[in-house]
């Protein structure tokens, strides 16, 4: 039996979803490990990084994974989504996130919104943004 066209297409975007959701949540272990060189490669070098706190490029992001100065020790995600823009994916997570931040464990709830661009065949992070969310 033959596949369609909008058939393959569909299976191709589970596929794609998949990847991509595979790749946010390997994303929060290599940050919970601290794991820079890998993170470095993920990120856009144009990334922006929107915080609690204010705002980070890509390399003030990974000098304070690396420094220790936000721990992220480990994000519970409690419900996930990836949405397309041509070759734009939005992936909103509502997560539980343990971090030390200035020497003091603090648990929060958060929806995050991570933006990934394909580029030359490989998704690349360009925007990572936390928004508290209020009554949990």
């Amino acid at each position: 039996m033959q596949t369609s066209y909008a058939q393959r297409q569909t299976t191709n975007c589970e596929q794609t979803k998949q990847e991509l959701l595979d790749l946010s949540k390997t994303k929060w272990q290599w940050m919970a490990d601290k794991n820079v060189d890998s993170l470095n490669n993920l990120f856009h070098d144009e990334a922006v990084f929107v915080h609690m706190g204010g705002t980070m490029n890509k390399e003030q992001e990974l000098n304070t994974i690396k420094s220790g100065g936000i721990h992220y020790k480990h994000a519970e995600i409690q419900e996930t989504s990836v949405r397309f823009i041509s070759n734009t994916a939005i992936i909103l997570d509502r997560i539980r996130l343990t971090a030390v931040v200035g020497g003091n464990e603090v648990v929060n709830p958060f929806m995050v919104t991570e933006v990934y661009v394909l580029i030359d065949g490989k998704w690349k992070l360009g925007s990572l943004s936390f928004t508290r969310l209020l009554g949990e």
